[in-house]
């Protein structure tokens, strides 16, 4: 398993929360997502590393913008 920490910019409420969840959980092989609202902190765990640009595209269409890694 690997676990992952990005930070996406502009979530500001429990609805964003379940959007990048969502989204990200949809993504092949990942197992958890779990989500900081405070600090917009993001951490993904999955069997594999995940494609950057996967992630940025399941934030993207969340409506959020990845930000760092």
């Amino acid at each position: 398993m690997v676990s992952t920490t990005y930070q996406v910019q502009g979530m500001t409420c429990g609805h964003c929360v379940n959007a990048v969840s969502t989204e990200l959980g949809a993504i092949e092989g990942v197992s958890d997502v779990q989500v900081d609202l405070a600090t917009g902190q993001v951490t993904v765990t999955s069997d594999q590393p995940l494609s950057g640009d996967a992630v940025r595209a399941a934030v993207d269409e969340a409506g959020y913008e990845l930000v760092g890694v």
